[in-house]
């Protein structure tokens, strides 16, 4: 094994601090990384500080990866030494159920392997540590192409931003003409817009926040609606194919299902703290439908890499050092970030 620098979390009431871990040789099917930039996501808030329950200490948080190859095993035959690559939510699943049989690994029947606070898959009595660290090594079969085309620090949050808001909007069909709202505008509801707009859709950002209004205009929103109008939202009834809903503190889900079409959809991508609830009449009176999506899977997010270089799409970012972590935390909490956290992950190499 290979001892490293890395941070972690010792306990849900303690900063991320400096830390050791050790990184598996690789083996023949192993691709070795070199972590150039880490994304910060609320995710990574939510288990470092115990918030989901179940976190396994210490923890090392970080699943917006991107980095360059280093070694290979013997038995890789898409990377080589210098490539560039990325790591998304999760490095490992059963591979034969029939969710991972239709490329939708993050669905595994049997629980996918998280990039980090997963039991790993070579031995269960240790914990993945994620990306928040100096390399990782991680199968061949759950690296994806990153391509040079694009800044590689502003591309890190795709593989969790990008790819949980791009999903969605592929599995609904957003094309041309299609009228979009969008929920919330942090990390998640900006890629929404960039990705929603880019795809044809008539994007209207949902915030209840008059700030927001010139960042939606200048990231490819149509229209800026506030949602604390009771007016605007009753001229909006009715008006959309598609809701993309990123927003995780509690809120009346009814309010944005009466926004929506017949045969209209909203797709949850945020976790409220508390159970909502949602009047049966919203969604029989005009046949509208109310779903979750997680990330998507390999292939899917290989796509959606391709598809950002294709397009010039990549996240906005501010970056930190690694010892800016846990203000980082706060402001996220706060919502003073436009829109993510990207770690430069240099700054990790003189750490004692």
């Amino acid at each position: 094994m290979k001892n490293i620098n890395a941070y972690a979390a010792q306990t849900a009431n303690e900063d991320l601090a400096p830390f050791k871990i050790d990184r598996r040789e690789p083996g023949p099917g192993d691709v070795e990384i070199e972590i150039l930039f880490c994304g910060v996501c609320h995710s990574d808030i939510h288990t470092a500080r115990n918030e989901w329950g179940g976190t396994k200490y210490p923890c090392v948080p970080g699943h917006e990866i991107v980095g360059k190859v280093t070694r290979v095993g013997k038995e890789v035959t898409k990377y080589q030494e210098g490539d560039t690559v990325g790591v998304g939510c999760f490095v490992d699943s059963c591979g034969h159920c029939e969710n991972c049989e239709e490329d939708l690994e993050q669905y595994c029947l049997k629980g996918p392997t998280a990039t980090y606070n997963s039991p790993s898959p070579l031995d269960r009595e240790v914990h993945t540590y994620g990306g928040y660290s100096s390399h990782i090594v991680v199968k061949e079969e759950f690296v994806l192409k990153i391509s040079d085309k694009l800044p590689l620090n502003a591309v890190a949050p795709l593989l969790c931003a990008g790819i949980t808001t791009y999903s969605p909007l592929r599995r609904w069909n957003v094309k041309k003409g299609d009228k979009v709202g969008v929920v919330g505008l942090g990390g998640l509801g900006h890629m929404a817009v960039k990705l929603a707009s880019s795809m044809g859709a008539e994007v209207t950002m949902l915030s209840r926040s008059p700030r927001k209004e010139q960042d939606a205009n200048e990231l490819g929103a149509a229209h800026f609606q506030l949602t604390t109008s009771e007016e605007n939202m009753k001229n909006m009834a009715g008006r959309f194919n598609l809701i993309i809903n990123t927003v995780s503190a509690q809120h009346d889900y009814n309010q944005y299902l009466n926004l929506l079409k017949t045969d209209g959809v909203m797709v949850l991508l945020g976790i409220p703290p508390k159970p909502s609830e949602v009047q049966a009449a919203q969604l029989i009176m005009k046949r509208r439908s109310l779903v979750g999506s997680l990330v998507g899977g390999i292939k899917e997010t290989q796509e959606m890499l391709d598809y950002c270089a294709e397009h010039g799409i990549v996240s906005e970012v501010e970056m930190i050092n690694i010892d800016q972590i846990n203000e980082a935390y706060e402001r996220t909490l706060s919502a003073d970030v436009r829109y993510r956290f990207v770690i430069d992950m240099k700054s990790l190499k003189n750490q004692n």
